[in-house]
C-alpha cells in the first residue's frame, strides 16, 4: 500500500479503544453471519466499513448498536460490555427515521427530553445541532416539507443532540440523489470534525469511504471477516480547509487508494469491461 495511505491516523487523546470487539461471531441457525471479527476504534475516529453485499457489515453495525448478541467473542464500549441498546450509541439510517407529526425542533429534542434536559438547555441544544447542519430555518417544519438530503440532516441533528458516545451510521445517503449525497459527504465531514465524535459508518460506496473516513475497514464474506484496515488522510485534508473536495478526489494518491479498496471489495472482477 502506498505510504500516504499509512499517515491518515485520526489524532486521539488516548491508546486506549473507546469501541473493542475482539472475536465476535454471529450466527443464525446455520448460517455463520461473522467469523471472528476484531476491530479497535478509538476516540475521535471516524470508521468506514465497506464490504461486498452479504458480507456482515450491517451485522456488524446491529451487534454495536446491542440489537444483535454476538454468538462469540467479545464487545466493550468505554470499557463495559454491550449487551443490548443503550444511551451511549446513536443509530442513523438510511431512511430518515423522522415522526413526521413533529416540528424538527421536535424530532430533534426528543433525546434530550427523554433524559430529562431542562427546557432552556434543550432549547440551546436543539437550536446548536440544528444551526450546525444548516437548519435553523426549517426548525417549525415538519419532515413531509424536507427533501431527502434535508431530512437526513435532521436526524443527524437528532443524533448529536443525543450526546453519545458513538454514531453509528448505516448507508444514510445511498437513497439521495449523486449530487446531494456528495454533499451530505462534505457535510457529515464537517460536523464531525467540529463535534470531535466518534463515528462508525456503514456503506456500499468506496468513494464515499476514501473521502469522508479516517481509515477504511474492508470486510469479506462467507463468514463475514476483516480483510484488511487502511488508514486514509483526506477527511482531515477536507475538513481543516487543506484542499476542496473536487481537488481531493482528483490527487493521484486519492485515487490509487479509492481503486486499491475497490479492488479488495470487488477481487479481479473491478478490471472486467
Amino acid at each position: 500500500m502506498h505510504g500516504s495511505f499509512t499517515s491518515g491516523r485520526a489524532a486521539v487523546s488516548t491508546d486506549v479503544p473507546l469501541l473493542d470487539l475482539r472475536g465476535i461471531k454471529v450466527q443464525f441457525g446455520d448460517l455463520m453471519a461473522l467469523g471472528g471479527i476484531d476491530l479497535q476504534i478509538r476516540e475521535g475516529e471516524f470508521v468506514a466499513v465497506v464490504g461486498p453485499s452479504g458480507c456482515g457489515k450491517s451485522t456488524l453495525m446491529h451487534v454495536i448498536a446491542g440489537f444483535t448478541r454476538p454468538t462469540g467473542g467479545s464487545i466493550l464500549l468505554n470499557g463495559k460490555p454491550i449487551t443490548a441498546p443503550g444511551a451511549d450509541r446513536t443509530v442513523v439510517l438510511q431512511q430518515a427515521t423522522l415522526f413526521p407529526w413533529l416540528t424538527v425542533r421536535k424530532n430533534v429534542e426528543l433525546g434530550p427530553r427523554a433524559r430529562g434536559v431542562p427546557e432552556k438547555e434543550r432549547n440551546r441544544l436543539v437550536e446548536h445541532y440544528l444551526e450546525l447542519v444548516g437548519l435553523s430555518n426549517a426548525m417549525n417544519r415538519r419532515p413531509y416539507e424536507l427533501s431527502g438530503g434535508m431530512q437526513q440532516r435532521v436526524s443527524l441533528a437528532r443524533a448529536l443532540a443525543n450526546d453519545t458516545k458513538i454514531l453509528l451510521v448505516d448507508e444514510p445517503f445511498g437513497a439521495l440523489d449523486a449530487l446531494t449525497r456528495e454533499k451530505m459527504q462534505r457535510e457529515i465531514v464537517r460536523i464531525w470534525h467540529e463535534t470531535g465524535k466518534t463515528v462508525l459508518f456503514i456503506t456500499h460506496d468506496v468513494e464515499e469511504a476514501a473521502f469522508c473516513a479516517t481509515s477504511i475497514v474492508v470486510m469479506g464474506a462467507n463468514p463475514g471477516h476483516v480483510i484488511e484496515r487502511i488508514d486514509a488522510p483526506f477527511s482531515r485534508m477536507y475538513a481543516t480547509h487543506q484542499m476542496k473536495a473536487r481537488a481531493i478526489r482528483s490527487l493521484p494518491d486519492y485515487i490509487e487508494l479509492r481503486e486499491s479498496v475497490l479492488r479488495k471489495v470487488l477481487g479481479p472482477e473491478v478490471d472486467e469491461d
